[in-house]
């Protein structure tokens, strides 16, 4: 691609590892890397796991035990002097915002160049402070506000009275989930449905989920629920399942830097969480092929699945139905085979190509 000069992008996330929000950081380094842009990565947690592009300040490093005053004063001293001395286009802020006081430190003393807020839960206090009057404050003067859903971009508006808001979808890149997906699955010639995530329930549902599998006929017809993650709560959701008479059936995988080699062959993917924004679990299930059942609940998975054609959405909140749907996505070839057919399709949009496209033309970058 061509330019007339080298632009100059600084790419600020809590981490590099874990999370939808991370795994974007990653890939948008990647593609502004191809771009022909200088990338820099600033992360405020020790923590990289994904695969990036370009150079890193990894803050964390130099966070001490105490993590006092002078400390975090030093981490900001070191990051604005960064940003000053590099004369980036532009910052993108993929970190969840949850400390006003200081946010608004750093958007008006610490961020001087144009930048770019993204919101990527429709939870939006992990995001913004109550106060509206203080929400404005941090972002009315940004270059932008982008949610990664429509849905949470009207709430953004109709909340904080903020025009400066846009949606891009998070990306996926398909070459990299083939690459994986193509190694070898511990449970091969198993069948079973899948849902990953951090095991909180109090936003993952994963206690919901198991009562509703247990109640189910799929136990019975050896269709087990694999599930992948860890948490706090992960030793309750065990004692959820035997407690339930599925202990044998709930299978707890852990943490996988690899959940390909389990979608690949899932009957499909499950997402029952309280609030999301756009759930890249679903987008990552459909490039591997594989259907997908989720709420269609306040968040982005209303704009990812199509109702009977790469999966099937529920009404909010309801397991009754949720079990349902599991009953019917295993059961049924004929919709099953559908949603697999059209799956990998219903997401070429998202690609990371596309994506990144519409990153350059938000930033007017030709």
């Amino acid at each position: 691609m061509l330019q007339t000069r080298r632009y100059k992008i600084c790419l600020v996330g809590d981490l590099l590892a874990g999370g939808g929000a991370e795994r974007v950081h990653a890939h948008l380094s990647v593609f502004f890397d191809g771009a022909g842009i200088e990338v820099h990565n600033v992360i405020v947690q020790d923590r990289v796991e994904y695969p990036y592009a370009g150079s890193l300040l990894n803050l964390g490093k130099l966070k001490n035990k105490s993590n006092g005053p002078f400390n975090r004063l030093n981490r900001f001293a070191v990051l604005r002097n960064y940003i000053r001395k590099n004369n980036f286009d532009y910052i993108i802020d993929f970190r969840m915002r949850k400390k006003p006081l200081q946010d608004l430190f750093i958007s008006r003393l610490v961020f001087t160049v144009p930048t770019i807020y993204t919101v990527h839960s429709a939870k939006l206090d992990w995001y913004f402070p109550d106060m509206r009057w203080l929400s404005r404050l941090i972002y009315k003067d940004a270059f932008g506000i982008v949610a990664v859903a429509s849905r949470v971009k009207q709430e953004i508006i109709a909340k904080y009275g903020l025009e400066n808001v846009t949606t891009i979808y998070n990306p996926v890149d398909v070459a990299e989930i083939a690459r994986l997906a193509a190694q070898k699955n511990p449970l091969a010639g198993q069948r079973y449905i899948v849902a990953m995530g951090r095991l909180q329930n109090s936003v993952k549902q994963f206690d919901k989920l198991i009562e509703a599998y247990a109640s189910s006929a799929l136990p019975n017809e050896g269709v087990k629920l694999v599930l992948l993650g860890r948490g706090r709560d992960e030793i309750s959701l065990k004692a959820l399942a035997t407690e339930k008479g599925v202990g044998q059936h709930v299978l707890f995988e852990g943490f996988s830097q690899n959940p390909y080699v389990y979608l690949k062959d899932a009957i499909c993917l499950v997402l029952c969480s309280k609030v999301e924004g756009f759930p890249m679990a679903l987008v990552e299930a459909l490039a591997c092929g594989t259907p997908v059942i989720a709420f269609d609940s306040f968040s982005g998975a209303g704009e990812i699945v199509h109702h009977g054609q790469n999966g099937l959405l529920v009404p909010g909140g309801d397991f009754t139905k949720f079990a349902d749907a599991m009953h019917q996505m295993a059961f049924d070839g004929e919709l099953r085979n559908r949603c697999s057919v059209n799956a990998a399709a219903s997401i070429v949009h998202l690609h990371l190509d596309a994506i990144g496209k519409q990153w350059l033309h938000y930033l007017k970058i030709q």
